[in-house]
């Protein structure tokens, strides 16, 4: 069973809606029962890092336990930001620290939020990322995710800098881009996580 995590801070109806569209019935939940049975878990995110990571408090264990179990995680948009240890955004609020990094503001000189399509430079092998090369993805972020080791980076994405889009550590994947959004391209990038399932 793919399990999205319904904490109050994500676009739930559209990330279901794209993995129907590749052929797996999610289950959106509260109930950490069911999180903790899931076979995989989708931590979707819009919004602000700390009221996002408030409501997410009480998910925190279900969430690290099921990574220690090294089944499939994917973080989508503000999910993948509050993977990392803290953020600009919220100065005072931890995040989740499996990608011990800070969440900074994107550089002035382009237009904040980065809003629209843009391409993936993909820098090393990710699973979730077998068969993309030159498509493009849809981002909607004012804030941008910068670990510790770059090595956790498979993709980035030029927006007066190269900004981290795709993270991948063990069982852990995550996207600065929405793949639910991102037409055929993204829905590949779903497929690609389902598959881990088989």
């Amino acid at each position: 069973m793919v399990t999205i995590i319904n904490y109050g801070s994500g676009n739930l109806k559209s990330i279901r809606n794209g993995f129907l569209k590749v052929g797996v019935e999610p289950e959106i939940t509260q109930d950490t029962q069911k999180m903790l049975d899931a076979d995989a878990l989708i931590l979707p995110g819009v919004g602000a890092f700390g009221s996002a990571m408030g409501n997410l408090q009480k998910y925190q264990e279900v969430i690290l336990n099921h990574i220690e179990e090294n089944k499939p995680f994917l973080g989508i948009c503000l999910g993948l930001q509050l993977l990392l240890t803290e953020s600009e955004e919220s100065p005072d609020v931890k995040g989740l620290n499996i990608f011990p990094g800070s969440v900074i503001r994107l550089p002035p000189g382009q237009k904040i939020p980065h809003m629209g399509w843009n391409q993936l430079d993909i820098k090393r092998e990710c699973s979730i990322l077998e068969g993309i090369g030159s498509e493009y993805f849809y981002f909607v972020h004012s804030f941008y995710a910068s670990p510790d080791n770059d090595e956790v980076v498979s993709a980035t994405t030029p927006y007066g800098m190269d900004v981290p889009a795709v993270f991948c550590q063990d069982n852990v994947f995550a996207t600065q881009f929405h793949p639910e959004k991102s037409g055929e391209a993204g829905l590949k990038i779903l497929k690609n996580f389902v598959d881990l399932l088989k």
